[in-house]
């Protein structure tokens, strides 16, 4: 069983519609969005949700009115401003500004303060035509999201073995940080999707750093690469002395956006040039990791 993730160093460079494409191109896959801050892989593979499971990550203080005096003593030194003094004069708790540091718990002298694991998100086991999907929920403001990533790729992997799956699309998040290196590390190959801009150049040369550190096989794709020929070539060129193959040049195409809008991956929503391209870098991406 091998694992593909969809990576880019910037948002916006056509990372889901290349993974709803592969998603319909592979036969025997597992699919996973890892872009678990912003997932939107769902909106093309219209799943059917068969398992929902919580995902409890951080620390949050609670304050037990019936124990709290009210004496204020740990408003000061809040440096989160996350407490503040209520209608009945205790003290309460604002979840969103409250980032765990347990400082109030330890000046508390009532015992008032516990440190709770909230509910930051919700990850889901659903069905698609194209087969299993896994895929998550973070809430608004919360944390962790690498830890989620984490638990999303576990659960695709247990379908891949348990089903006897060959591979694992994964459509990973944009940039470098946590969520990112969590989407990276283990995997068979990264697909970088850049576009020909002086930021998508420049955010692709971090994150295929990023992979390299991680000792991950790269391969790379130009979007709309029609858009700048000059910029395409720099990027193709740079690719050629970092000895990184280039899979893929797609052309631009607005039946993109028709397609994202209809809820269609793209390779089934048309039988163009582009979507050619597309189906000639999936069996090139097969190439690479068998």
């Amino acid at each position: 069983m091998k694992q593909i993730v969809v990576i880019s160093g910037k948002g916006g460079t056509g990372k889901t519609v290349m993974s709803a494409c592969f998603a319909s191109l592979a036969r025997n896959a597992v699919l996973a969005d890892v872009d678990v801050d912003a997932s939107n892989l769902h909106l093309l593979l219209r799943p059917e949700i068969q398992e929902r499971h919580v995902f409890q990550s951080g620390r949050k203080a609670r304050i037990d009115a019936e124990k709290c005096t009210g004496c204020g003593l740990c408003l000061p030194p809040c440096r989160f401003d996350a407490l503040f003094e209520d209608r009945e004069g205790k003290v309460a708790v604002e979840p969103l500004s409250c980032e765990g540091c347990g400082l109030c718990f330890h000046i508390c002298p009532e015992q008032a303060v516990e440190m709770e694991t909230p509910i930051a998100g919700e990850w889901y086991v659903s069905k698609t035509k194209y087969g299993p999907f896994v895929h998550a929920r973070l809430g608004i403001a919360e944390e962790n999201s690498g830890k989620l990533v984490t638990e999303v790729r576990k659960k695709a992997r247990e379908i891949a073995e348990s089903e006897k799956r060959d591979l694992v699309i994964m459509d990973g998040a944009p940039g470098i940080g946590c969520p990112v290196i969590a989407s990276l590390t283990g995997t068979h190959l990264a697909l970088v999707v850049t576009e020909p801009t002086p930021s998508g150049r420049h955010d692709m040369e971090r994150i295929v750093g990023l992979a390299r550190h991680f000792k991950i096989r790269v391969a790379c794709c130009i979007n709309k690469f029609d858009l700048n020929l000059e910029n395409s070539e720099q990027i193709q060129r740079w690719c050629g002395e970092q000895t990184i193959p280039v899979v893929g040049k797609i052309t631009f195409d607005p039946a993109v956006m028709e397609s994202v809008v209809r809820g269609v991956p793209y390779v089934e929503y048309t039988s163009n040039s582009s979507a050619e391209d597309i189906r000639r870098m999936w069996s090139s991406l097969l190439v690479l990791i068998t």
